[in-house]
């Protein structure tokens, strides 16, 4: 039987009130209510640590678990009945666990009453998506106006193996040596090792406000649970507006080696990068990892010439089995676009410039409809076809780990994705080279692909 505690806790965080009209809508569990996407978010939140990557396993564990807001007079409470009880030590919430739940809260009231109920934000118009996406970010404190840009976002799988896990805590490490600050998805794996390899360099450093930000969103966060270094945890509403804060705050980013969620960041950030407005504009890119995933860089470029072109290739560089020499070429690249912002006078602490496409900022549903629908042939502007690309990654990412995916799937079968012949090749070489190496899923489950391919 699983452990559970039931208790009180008070938010860790600057969200101490909220009005009645937010308080009933977190308590609706209509489908016009809040209190469902609460539970959620804050279940994954409380679940920390537990080893899955499926967000409908860990809603069925703990399916007793519930959550409710109480107003008081001295301020906010949150009543947690049968709550995992990893999330306490001797019956007190762990402070860490405490302040994620706090931001879970907070994102998502701000959210739901300060953007998508307010006509001030078009969400859907590309001005306006990236006007919600700054002032999210701007309610959680992540845009610091008088830091220099330091911010390394480091992109890998959940689902990788333990050498490549040390070797992401290597490269954290010597980034944390040079006084940089980590963001990722904030969850296990390739999101965990770089921020603890910097949390050490930075405690050598004795640089003691080191940044460890993890960028999450309600489909993904149960199947990613924050990993407890994260000090700043924001979650977006959905993964397009997650992608573009990546891209917004990040100063650099590294590639680590993962599966099919890490190739979508990847054909949304080639995709972006390839958008003509954007080709002069700098932005460091580094594919790394140990000398073992040297293959897997291999294939995966491939993969990116035959589909993209080989200008996608020149705004990435592969790096193996040097930390150093990673850590190195961020910097520089970081340098580089310091002075290209001064000159264009772009802000530090959100890239205005960076022109991110409609099609890659609109939600994607990956309905069954939907993914038979994407147009993956190359006769298509190369960006256009990152966008779409990234949509199918996307889907299968919804069918492996996301709760209304995996529903989806056992209801209507796997998902189809047409494509010409040459490319569907190569998406099927990559796809199965995905599975064989245990990419999909983590290590000893088993995969049972949510996708078939069809010329």
């Amino acid at each position: 039987m699983t452990e559970t505690v039931s208790t009180i806790v008070a938010p860790e965080g600057s969200l101490e009130v909220l009005s009645q009209h937010e308080v009933e809508r977190l308590r609706d569990t209509s489908g016009h209510g809040l209190h469902d996407l609460l539970r959620r978010c804050a279940l994954a939140v409380l679940n920390c640590g537990t080893p899955t990557d499926d967000s409908r396993e860990v809603l069925e564990t703990y399916r007793d678990f519930d959550i409710e807001v109480i107003q008081e007079d001295r301020g906010l409470r949150l009543k947690l009945d049968n709550a995992p009880a990893g999330a306490f030590v001797d019956g007190r919430m762990i402070r860490g666990i405490r302040e994620h739940l706090s931001a879970v809260l907070r994102d998502i009231v701000y959210v739901a009453n300060e953007i998508q109920n307010n006509d001030g934000f078009d969400l859907n118009s590309s001005q306006g998506i990236t006007n919600a996406v700054f002032h999210i970010l701007r309610n959680a404190g992540v845009l610091k106006a008088g830091a220099s840009p330091n911010m390394v976002v480091c992109w890998g799988g959940h689902s990788i193996s333990r050498e490549e896990y040390d070797y992401s805590k290597s490269v954290g490490y010597q980034l944390g040596l040079r006084h940089k600050d980590i963001c990722t998805g904030c969850g296990p794996g390739a999101m965990k090792g770089p921020m603890k390899g910097a949390h050490v360099a930075h405690a050598k450093q004795r640089f003691k406000d080191g940044r460890y930000l993890g960028i999450s969103e309600p489909g993904i966060i149960a199947a990613e649970a924050p990993n407890p270094i994260v000090n700043e945890l924001v979650i977006m509403p959905d993964i397009e507006k997650r992608l573009e804060a990546f891209l917004r705050v990040g100063h650099g980013i590294i590639v680590f080696p993962g599966g099919v969620g890490t190739t979508e960041e990847i054909l949304y950030l080639l995709g972006v990068l390839l958008h003509p407005d954007n080709m002069d504009m700098p932005l460091p890119v580094v594919f790394t990892g140990p000398a073992s995933s040297e293959a897997y860089f291999r294939q995966v470029d491939t993969f990116i010439r035959t589909t993209l072109g080989d200008a996608a290739s020149e705004r990435y560089q592969i790096i193996i089995d040097d930390p150093e020499a990673v850590a190195t070429a961020l910097c520089h690249g970081i340098d580089r676009l310091t002075l290209f912002r001064r000159d264009n006078d772009d802000a530090f602490y959100f890239n205005w410039r960076l022109n991110i496409p409609l099609d890659f900022q609109h939600p994607f549903d990956p309905s069954h409809d939907a993914m038979a629908a994407l147009n993956l042939s190359p006769e298509q502007p190369v960006h256009e076809l990152a966008a779409n690309l990234r949509r199918a990654f996307s889907g299968i990412v919804a069918g492996n780990v996301k709760e209304k995916g995996i529903h989806a799937i056992e209801l209507n079968g796997p998902y189809k994705l047409h494509a010409p012949g040459a490319l569907m090749t190569h998406l099927d070489e990559l796809l199965r080279a995905f599975v064989d190496q245990q990419r999909m899923k983590l290590p000893g489950s088993h995969y049972v692909p949510c996708y078939e391919l069809v010329t």
